[in-house]
């Protein structure tokens, strides 16, 4: 494991609503101290249902973490479980949600000791870039990327298949799937990068494409403006209508002096 150093952060983020007619993707973001905590929810489920699960769960990570902040599995395990306890009140308040969920990421970082944690469920990503290549990647709580685990479709089908939008996890659905944490604590570098988005952004730009507007960019601003226009001109070759999309872009750079 590379040395634990202390970490500056520069970033950008996004949240279009597309060619819909409402927004259910939510974002956020709080620092305590030398912690920070991103979140991203992409919402679904009857009238208005996906814009209120996504906020509702934003917003309960983000007071959890402002009321305890800590860096650790634990901790974000329980913003994750306060976020999925205030979705089931709502529900039983108002019953016109009870159809509604939402998808999850949530990343935190200590800048003091260079780490980050992530945690997920649904098919809203985190994924990390280590000199300008794929270094790790949250992994799909979704019935296609189980048919790819099971050999019954290929990897690159999943932007494709038929089935690609129906989820097997995420917090307000039926049964009880916590959160997915990464693989544990993992020491950043400067030169990293982290990109958190909805799937209205990664299902329009592959893996080789963030990989390539990364290398051939500077700035957050730049990095994630290209991989949005990258995703336009795709959706328009598509002649599919544009999702709603959001998506931090951090950079990791050495502590300022």
């Amino acid at each position: 494991m590379a040395s634990q150093v202390p970490i500056g952060l520069s970033w950008t983020r996004i949240n279009e609503i597309g060619k819909r007619a409402t927004n259910q993707d939510t974002i956020g973001e709080a620092y305590y101290d030398q912690l920070a905590c991103f979140v991203l929810a992409d919402g679904a489920g009857g009238h208005e249902g996906g814009e209120v699960a996504s906020r509702v769960v934003v917003d309960a990570v983000l007071d959890c973490f402002k009321d305890r902040p800590a860096f650790g599995p634990d901790a974000l395990l329980g913003y994750a479980k306060s976020a999925s306890d205030e979705v089931a009140k709502r529900k039983l308040a108002q019953p016109q949600y009870n159809d509604m969920s939402t998808t999850v990421a949530a990343l935190l970082i200590d800048l003091a000791r260079g780490q980050a944690l992530w945690g997920h469920l649904g098919d809203s990503r985190v994924y990390l870039f280590r000199a300008a290549r794929l270094h790790a990647m949250s992994k799909d709580h979704s019935l296609t990327q189980q048919l790819i685990d099971a050999g019954y479709a290929r990897a690159e089908q999943l932007r494709i298949h038929p089935q690609r939008n129906i989820l097997f996890a995420a917090i307000g659905a039926e049964g009880d799937t916590e959160v997915e944490l990464s693989a544990g604590a993992i020491t950043l570098l400067p030169g990293d990068a982290l990109l958190m988005c909805s799937d209205g952004l990664w299902e329009w730009v592959v893996e080789a494409d963030m990989e390539r507007t990364l290398a051939q960019t500077t700035t957050a601003d730049q990095w994630l403006a290209a991989m949005c226009r990258l995703a336009d001109d795709n959706i328009i070759n598509s002649g599919k209508v544009r999702d709603n999309y959001s998506a931090y872009a951090i950079l990791v750079h050495e502590a300022a002096a």
